[in-house]
């Protein structure tokens, strides 16, 4: 039973000194939320930001993807026309 009770002192006394925590602590705490506050805000920023110029850089490849595929198949149809004349000019 003695063995008990000078368990449960030494475990009292343990929870006391390292349970309390001291006005500065507190506020040295805030001052680090209040700083982890103002970084997650920086960051979604950085990611909206982020995302925006990916959103724009998709649209502008998806019209030189357009783009290239029109010129495509105007060289195509430009060749088609050639070989046509040539065809007509080799039979002459």
């Amino acid at each position: 039973m003695k063995k008990i009770v000078k368990l449960s002192m030494i475990a009292l006394v343990s929870m006391v000194v390292v349970g309390c925590a001291s006005t500065d602590d507190i506020t040295h705490l805030q001052s680090q939320v209040d700083t982890l506050k103002t970084s997650v805000a920086q960051a979604s920023a950085d990611a909206h930001s982020a995302q925006s110029a990916a959103a724009d850089a998709a649209s502008r490849a998806a019209a030189a993807e357009s783009a290239a595929n029109r010129a495509a198949q105007y060289a195509q149809d430009t060749n088609s026309k050639l070989d046509s004349l040539f065809k007509k000019s080799m039979m002459k």
